[in-house]
């Protein structure tokens, strides 16, 4: 294992995290990644992933090392796009190879191009790095800030660690070179993320279409009986609103009533377009508000 995955497992398994420690670990929002996949997808393929936080049914972690992986013959068998949210620390080897450093990925991916393929990466807009890729096929500027989550495993160790969200300007660049379109675009973020929201809800309801017809057979069907219950109890939630939940410490120690009332507030927030770290600062004076009571 290289020294950066022994540093990265370590993290990890700490009791509790500092939000600078969070590095190369910061996750794309379900909404905006759903969004860039309706624009440039299917995206089949995540090229940065811890395992837990994958976008895609296929991805390399950092043990995998996907600068030494040949993407274009993974996509060949996938029929579809990669997709990249790529680190940012400084560049490390391991026995020769490098692991990270944005120069590298940035000519590993145009070595990746011209084998073909499309390999959309989410990077932050800073034109002035020399990192830069002007020789992408396209680039999409993100009209507003662009916020990023927490992993799954971060625990904040104090009140101030808990998690508001990355923000920075952003873009996405399409390595293509079947790209017959622009070289430059712009789109708002709320636009990508209503787009998200929309693909999701789709998927939602395509899968509660196929629920029925995946039911096991010779399985004689359970009719529950009528049960009064309250809006927040025995909810099937939206994803986001689980992911929002997820990452407040706090809520996950309540009984699950209170983690359902919990559910009911960041889903209504969540419908009324609140920023995302806004509704986590509600739900964690909440929690802990609720947790006192409890005590």
């Amino acid at each position: 294992m290289s020294l950066y995955c022994e540093k990265l497992e370590a993290l990890r398994l700490k009791p509790s995290h500092m939000l600078n420690e969070v590095g190369d670990q910061w996750c794309t929002p379900d909404p905006l990644f759903w969004g860039i996949n309706a624009m440039f997808g299917p995206l089949v393929l995540d090229l940065f992933s811890d395992g837990e936080n994958s976008k895609c049914p296929a991805f390399y972690t950092a043990e995998d090392n996907a600068l030494t992986q040949d993407w274009s013959e993974k996509l060949a068998d996938l029929h579809g796009a990669a997709f990249g949210n790529p680190p940012y620390s400084r560049t490390q080897q391991h026995e020769g190879r490098y692991i990270t450093g944005m120069t590298h990925i940035m000519a590993h991916t145009m070595a990746m191009r011209e084998l073909g393929g499309r390999y959309v990466f989410l990077i932050k807009a800073a034109t002035s790095e020399t990192w830069w890729p002007e020789q992408a096929d396209h680039i999409a500027f993100i009209r507003g800030r662009v916020g990023f989550d927490v992993p799954k495993w971060f625990v904040p160790a104090d009140e101030k660690q808990v998690p508001t969200g990355a923000f920075f300007a952003g873009a996405i660049a399409v390595f293509d070179k079947t790209w017959r379109g622009p070289a430059t675009s712009y789109i708002s973020r709320d636009q990508l993320e209503a787009q998200g929201r929309a693909f999701l809800a789709q998927i939602r309801w395509q899968a509660e279409r196929l629920a029925p017809q995946i039911q096991p057979q010779n399985i004689p069907e359970i009719i529950p009986q009528e049960v009064e219950t309250t809006f927040e109890e025995n909810k099937v939630w939206p994803l986001e609103v689980g992911l929002m939940f997820e990452q407040v410490p706090q809520a996950i120690e309540l009984p699950a009533v209170q983690q359902n009332k919990l559910k009911a507030h960041i889903n209504r927030m969540w419908l009324e377009r609140m920023p995302s770290h806004e509704i986590l600062s509600a739900v964690a004076g909440m929690a802990e508000s609720m947790g006192g009571a409890h005590a």
